[in-house]
């Protein structure tokens, strides 16, 4: 479609820009500043506040720039583009006056507001407002409202811009927020006074301009001119989403997004905001050893000698399993330790899923995840994308939403946002697609960018060989995987899969894999078995194998084990992760580990010196040196997996709650509150 220009006067100075441009737009690509509440560039256009005004010369009055096109502007009566002023007298005044308007009724109790320091309210006042004010009647106060743990409410700060109800509907996809009464009277507030339910309603917060919507867990801890502020990423989830994390002495004390539109646009999900107290509870802060039963603690030394011991028995005794929070250097490292000493077990799917050894087309998610919204067919398959990747489910919606998506589901029921087709629940539902005719099925086969997202529920299965090898023969049928478009992608939930495929922590060659590790601790055939922050195993069936555990958090694996020696977490260290569609990010360390606990990757590389097998590199640098590069191979997607009959079990609802899928979430008091405040909303709605 051609693209209308738009000839527009703009300060003096004349423009040609897209019709559809809003006059803020336009105004803002001249170069001129427009102050603005209710307006967000990924929200629907409201023109609530109209701090945005501009005077179009010949309009009997200021116009809301926000809400006009080009398209509406008309020439002058001599042809001549329209006239735009952003800074005339006219317009100072009105700005001066719309600022008056919103202060009536507000508090002005910067001092002991969370937003004090970095409020647009403030900002704007300062260089739009008048010096002083004329009113001196009594103002109007409006009770606090229940938005459940994380949102702290008042009320009376509100100006009523809206951006909040835009985000939870359109974004977040529920409507669960909006705006009661009118006038003077008028309120925002949840249906009912009930919590919100959104894994990212934590986003109202930074999108509140004024104060009216802060964090109740970061609730007066700290202001912002008080913190270190550390560019990191996320491990909560498979996305690595862009963070900043803002600390104060040794301590985390919030975690906020960063603007990355290939991955998580401006958005986080709640258990990545409000995790951070998790940081500061329950840390493994020495080494200890198992001593007639009971755990004391120990020197490094004492540590790494007993640990040394073990790991010179028998190799085919031997084993090792990496967690979902494991960075890449750490699992390099202890890969290069296993294969010194002739160790052949070795796994990084804690949940038996089967993937990896088939090309790194197999295991990522080849589309990318920005290419979601440009998708016009999806097929879910054995996944809660709500659940495992709340981002990506918001990418999701916004392909429904904006580019009229269709998308299918086969697997368990869930409340995803949005609307779909469910094609069945049962793996072999998957070969009676093409047979079925409804809107999602005729979608895909006319789709120019279909999307296949396959889950960990569906490949953590004792069939998920097969049922990988069927989902790849319909992406080769349905031409989901073309030579300008790969819509093939496997959905990862943990930030640690990927970059340990990546540098091939799995099974060598007559090796055993975690459910075999597991079994044969179980039977006493594997004497020694390690853990590298794997938590999320069955600790019953370790068996008497002398277990060693090395994590930052005292979780299940710390419970269990007979050595513990304690890392750093994900905010104490620079380390590199790969997200779920395969790049390579770093966290960035903004405090200090806890106690005596290290990096992971030194404690290895101590370990190897006193185990004898001194490993080849000294420094971080030198250990990045030997990642394998990132390769392509020819990818045919229905050679994947494995050819066999799927099984008649369905995909069940997975059990795993999204507030404690790791061991920094488990200990964090806010998740606890957040899944505590779910179940009660749900047996209140029953």
């Amino acid at each position: 479609m051609t693209e209308i220009l738009r000839k527009v006067n703009i300060d003096g100075t004349e423009y040609e820009m897209p019709g559809y441009y809003t006059l803020m737009q336009a105004c803002e690509e001249a170069g001129a500043e427009i102050p603005r509440f209710c307006y967000h560039e990924r929200l629907s256009v409201a023109g609530n506040c109209r701090m945005c005004l501009v005077e179009w010369q010949g309009a009997p009055k200021p116009m809301a720039s926000c809400a006009m096109s080009l398209n509406d502007l008309r020439p002058n009566r001599d042809g001549s583009p329209a006239n735009i002023r952003t800074n005339t007298p006219v317009v100072k005044k009105a700005r001066e006056g719309v600022m008056e308007f919103l202060l009536i009724n507000h508090p002005l109790d910067c001092p002991i507001c969370d937003q004090g320091g970095e409020c647009d309210l403030q900002d704007q006042a300062i260089g739009y407002g008048r010096s002083e004010t004329r009113y001196d009647e009594i103002k109007r106060a409006v009770s606090e409202k229940n938005m459940g743990p994380l949102v702290k409410t008042n009320m009376t700060r509100c100006i009523q811009c809206t951006r909040c109800v835009r985000f939870i509907s359109e974004v977040a996809g529920v409507e669960e927020l909006g705006l009661i009464s009118r006038g003077e009277h008028a309120e925002i507030t949840t249906y009912l006074q009930a919590n919100l339910t959104s894994e990212l309603s934590g986003n109202v917060i930074d999108l509140c301009p004024v104060g009216a919507l802060t964090s109740r867990p970061y609730a007066f801890n700290a202001r912002p001119w008080e913190l270190r502020k550390t560019e990191s990423i996320d491990v909560m989830d498979g996305l690595g989403c862009s963070i900043r994390v803002d600390a104060r002495g040794t301590e985390v004390m919030r975690i906020q997004p960063r603007l990355n539109e290939d991955i998580n646009e401006e958005w986080i999900s709640d258990k990545t905001r409000f995790v951070w107290d998790g940081l500061k509870r329950q840390r493994l802060d020495k080494p200890f050893i198992r001593e007639n039963g009971k755990l004391r603690p120990a020197s490094w030394d004492e540590a790494l000698t007993l640990v040394a011991e073990k790991l010179k028995g028998e190799p085919s005794r031997i084993g090792a399993i990496a967690g979902d929070l494991a960075d890449m250097e750490s699992v390099k490292t202890l890969k290069d330790l296993l294969e010194a000493l002739g160790v052949r077990s070795m796994d990084c799917r804690q949940d038996g899923a089967k993937i990896g050894g088939q090309g790194r087309e197999g295991y990522l998610f080849n589309s990318g995840i920005a290419a979601i919204d440009t998708a016009d067919a999806i097929l879910l398959i054995g996944t809660n994308p709500r659940h495992e990747a709340a981002i990506l489910n918001a990418r999701i919606r916004k392909a429904w939403l904006q580019n009229n998506a269709e998308i299918g589901l086969v697997g368990a029921k869930a409340d995803l946002a949005y609307p779909y087709t469910h094609l069945g629940n049962k793996p072999d539902d998957l070969l009676d697609l093409d047979g079925k005719k409804n809107p999602f099925m005729s979608a895909m086969r006319k789709a120019k960018r279909p999307m296949i997202i396959i889950g960990m529920d569906a490949l953590s299965r004792a069939d998920g060989a097969q049922i990988l090898r069927a989902a790849g023969k319909l992406a080769a049928k349905w031409n989901v995987v073309t030579d300008d478009w790969n819509g093939f992608n496997v959905l990862h939930g943990t930030a640690a899969r990927v970059g340990a495929l990546d540098v091939g922590f799995l099974p060598l060659k007559d090796g055993l894999d975690t459910e075999q590790m597991l079994s044969a601790a179980q039977s006493g055939d594997l004497d020694t078995l390690f853990l590298l922050g794997a938590d999320e195993l069955d600790m019953d069936r370790t068996g008497d194998a002398f277990v060693i555990y090395q994590g930052s958090h005292g979780d299940a694996g710390a419970h269990r084990a007979d050595v513990i020696f304690p890392s750093a977490a994900y905010t104490e260290k620079n380390a590199t992760f790969a997200n779920t569609e395969g790049s390579w990010q770093q966290t960035r360390q903004a405090v200090a580990p806890k106690g005596e606990a290290k990096e992971d990757w030194k404690i290895i590389r101590a370990l190897s010196d006193v185990v004898g097998r001194t490993l080849p590199y000294d420094d971080v640098k030198s250990l990045r040196g030997t990642f394998p590069a990132p390769s392509k191979s020819t990818f045919d997607p229905a050679k994947l997996g494995k050819a066999g009959k799927m099984k008649a079990a369905i995909f069940a609802p997975s059990d795993k709650s999204f507030w404690f899928s790791n061991p920094i979430a488990r200990a964090s008091a806010v998740m606890a509150e957040c899944a505590s405040s779910q179940v009660a909303q749900l047996q209140a709605a029953e």
